[in-house]
């Protein structure tokens, strides 16, 4: 079992950055890859980013390439989301999720495991 708590979140004008974090529990962090998704009012989740085990690998979205960054810290159990240039668009709920997946990593909300309660981004214009 693995929990997932994401922080950093909050209130941003544009233009502007924030960088999220997601603490997982346990000791097998590093057997999981990791995914930072979104999911806006109105719209379906989608995958902005993830990062295989070793972080060695990653995928961003077309629409946050160049702008956010996902790294993790096997050591402290983190996932994070560093996320410059934010627009209004980016507003959503953030959630980190952990896959157990023989992938390497994967963007499919249906390869992963556990997720976190959500964290909401609100990028003002």
């Amino acid at each position: 079992q693995v929990q997932l708590v994401e922080s950093g979140g909050g209130l941003v004008q544009a233009g502007g950055s924030l960088r999220l974090s997601c603490a997982a529990s346990g000791r097998t962090f590093s057997s999981y890859s990791m995914g930072w998704f979104r999911q806006a009012p109105g719209k379906e989740r989608e995958c902005v980013a993830a990062i295989s085990r070793s972080g060695g690998g990653t995928y961003y979205a077309d629409s946050v390439k160049g702008r956010f960054t996902i790294s993790r810290d096997n050591a402290k159990n983190t996932v994070y989301l560093q996320m410059n240039g934010l627009k209004p668009e980016d507003t959503a709920v953030y959630y980190c999720a952990a896959s157990a997946s023989t992938l390497t990593l994967t963007t499919s909300i249906g390869n992963y495991d556990y997720w976190g309660q959500g964290t909401q981004v609100t990028v003002s214009s």
